[in-house]
């Protein structure tokens, strides 16, 4: 009877003790995933904060069209990446570029301003409003106001604005 007490006892400690170690397995399991995920957030962040710190250099940009554009602003504000528009001119949908909070200017740099139009052509009173508010969201407050009372409204050629009155505007200088 002794010995049938003794394997019970021996059967009953093994048993706690394969359940300790698929529960202490269990936890290291845990704590190496968290571990390495945690590792692999901080890698993508300093990837992120790497491709972030290197700026997005504007040179001479005549501008295009609103939705490509409006995919471009998308991509540089999720990366975070400072702009700097540093050519000689940057014109037409260029300019929405100066609503982004990473944004900095050349005061040499020239804007040029229209409203908007197919290929020259002017758009419908509803499509003419419509895309003059989503150029002009993309503008600080006071080029905003201005684009809307009075930038938009040219067609065929475009207003020029120095870099020096866009920093006036409340754009950082670079």
């Amino acid at each position: 009877m002794e010995g049938l007490a003794r394997h019970a006892v021996f059967v009953a400690a093994s048993r706690k003790m394969h359940h300790f170690r698929t529960r202490l397995a269990t936890c290291t399991k845990a704590v190496m995933m968290t571990a390495a995920l945690t590792l692999s957030l901080v890698t993508l962040g300093t990837a992120v904060t790497a491709a972030g710190s290197q700026p997005y250099v504007v040179g001479n940009d005549r501008g295009g069209f609103v939705r490509d554009r409006l995919i471009e602003i998308r991509n540089l504000r999720s990366s975070g990446r400072r702009v700097e528009i540093r050519g000689r001119i940057c014109y037409s949908t260029c300019t929405m570029l100066l609503g982004l909070p990473n944004t900095c200017v050349s005061p040499n740099t020239k804007f040029g301003f229209h409203g908007p139009s197919r290929g020259g052509q002017r758009l419908s009173a509803e499509k003419f409003d419509f895309y003059s508010r989503v150029i002009a969201k993309h503008y600080p407050k006071a080029l905003n106001d201005w684009y809307m009372k009075t930038g938009r409204n040219r067609i065929n050629g475009i207003y020029k604005i120095s870099g020096r009155e866009i920093i006036r505007m409340g754009v950082k200088a670079c």
